[in-house]
């Protein structure tokens, strides 16, 4: 130890033993802040678990868990968030209401058989959300940016009216500079134009291209603008939809964004994910749900006709369909629909999603039916793209394992697949990842359809992807090292914040 260290050694001692009742009082007003944080966590979070995961952090990490909780957990914009609903928002909701109305109980009528087994589902979603059941409607399920790309472009083109699109990441790269030049072709021909995306998924999209999109008459606005990208609390309320709109009743919805990794090419990661193409009456809520974040967004209430809320009576699709979505400061519906759909089970539920850190909702309806004797399987990719979400999505699979829950791990490339099948005419296709930051904070939106054939389809599509898996057992599961489950029962704790 030098001459310098000791003598700030012994100054800071000094310091201390003349002035001990400011590190005292430091102290206690440090305890007091603690106490007044731990008051306002525990009246502000919603959900036990989150409560005691904060909690957690502000007591055994203080500074770093205070930081933490300041930036991601406080609800800084919580009375401006989604301040409207359906109701409320009287323009769009008297252009819809005699829609809604006719289009659910007309299609519970005509076909009540095929719904039956998830009626508790589709009467929680039209009261608690008002999205209707419908008929009518032709669905196609696309695999991957191969199939996706191609149709998006087929079905723009044909555009008279309007093009509304929402997107999580849309990237300036080769596809993405495709469909800006097809949107920027159709504005000038006369097509209505609107385009929203989210600031932070969206941060490689660049000026450039927006400067591009807004010369030629498109509208195009972040959903959520954030100035401070690394401070920003705003990126707890990502919108995570994916949702293409033409003409008010075409739609492409599903988990693929705007971006050359979706296309496969050789030499890189593969991509594997489900999207789906749907015209129909359907098309009706998604259209309800773009301009609801529109108006959030803009400020602005466009000029809103019967063109938008199009029915179309030459329509000859069969395919029943309802929508699931959840956004901030609204009902929990997507967590709610996906919990009552599970239970409604009576011979199968087949799972894929990228991240697996299910609420605990989630959680017991998998295990209540898998214990009851159904087949339960779970398909997630062996390794994520995060370290510690990995670990915490590993934390669960033992008491799934436990309670007879087949997992796969999907070997070939990155499964980015949000899809759910039950029994044989049950679906989902949707946006959401089985998280918390999907069931409770972002915009998602869920597709549910009730059909055999589109079932078969996602079934065949499942079944051959279980090709390129490797079903994990309990026993071999439970010999991993101690310390690795020990780091992931770490990550599981902090589960309900990533």
């Amino acid at each position: 130890m030098n001459i310098f260290q000791c003598h700030s050694q012994s100054m800071v001692k000094e310091f201390l033993s003349q002035y001990h009742y400011l590190l005292l009082g430091a102290e206690i007003l440090y305890f007091i802040s603690i106490f007044l944080l731990a008051a306002k966590i525990i009246m502000d979070t919603k959900t036990t678990s989150k409560t005691l995961a904060y909690l957690l952090l502000v007591t055994f990490l203080p500074f770093v868990g205070i930081i933490i909780y300041f930036v991601f957990g406080v609800n800084y914009r919580k009375n401006r968030f989604y301040s409207f609903t359906i109701k409320r928002n009287e323009k769009i909701y008297n252009l819809a209401q005699k829609y809604v109305e006719e289009t659910h109980y007309k299609t519970l009528h005509n076909r009540e058989d095929e719904v039956k087994g998830f009626i508790n589902t589709i009467n929680f979603l039209y009261n608690a959300t008002y999205s209707p059941l419908s008929q009518e409607n032709h669905v196609e399920v696309l695999l991957n940016g191969e199939e996706k790309f191609p149709k998006v472009f087929e079905i723009i083109q044909r555009a008279k009216h309007h093009i509304h699109l929402e997107y999580y990441i849309y990237e300036n790269d080769d596809v993405g500079n495709k469909l800006a030049d097809l949107l920027i072709e159709k504005a000038g021909e006369g097509v209505i134009i609107r385009f929203l995306y989210d600031d932070f998924g969206s941060g490689k999209i660049g000026k450039k291209l927006l400067k591009r999109l807004r010369a030629s008459g498109i509208e195009v606005f972040p959903v959520n603008k954030i100035k401070f990208r690394i401070f920003a609390n705003r990126v707890n309320y990502r919108d995570h939809r994916k949702i293409i709109i033409v003409d008010g009743t075409e739609v492409f919805t599903g988990g693929i964004n705007v971006s050359d990794k979706y296309i496969n090419h050789e030499n890189q990661l593969y991509w594997r994910d489900v999207h789906l193409y749907m015209k129909g009456n359907g098309a009706f809520y998604f259209q309800f749900l773009f301009l609801s974040n529109w108006i959030f967004a803009v400020k602005d209430i466009p000029e809103l006709s019967k063109e938008y809320f199009r029915y179309d009576e030459n329509n000859t699709g069969k395919t029943i369909v309802q929508v699931a979505a959840s956004g901030p400061n609204t009902k929990p519906s997507i967590m709610l629909s996906t919990n009552s759909a599970i239970l409604s089970a009576k011979e199968k539920v087949y799972i894929v999603t990228p991240y697996f850190i299910p609420v605990e909702t989630i959680l017991n309806a998998i295990k209540q039916v898998a214990l009851a004797g159904l087949d339960v399987r779970l398909m997630v990719p062996k390794t994520g793209d995060s370290v510690v979400v990995n670990a915490a999505a590993y934390s669960y699979y033992e008491e799934l394992l436990e309670n007879n829950v087949r997992i796969f791990f999907y070997e070939k490339g990155f499964i980015h697949s949000k899809t759910m099948i039950i029994d044989d005419n049950f679906s989902c296709v949707g946006t959401a990842n089985m998280d918390a930051r999907s069931q409770e904070l972002n915009f998602e939106v869920n597709t549910f359809i009730f059909d055999t054939s589109i079932n078969l389809k996602l079934k065949e599509i499942f079944l051959h992807d279980m090709k390129d898996c490797t079903e994990i057992t309990l026993e071999e599961w439970q010999k991993r090292p101690k310390g690795k489950v020990f780091f992931e029962h770490m990550a599981r704790l902090l589960s309900p914040l990533i």
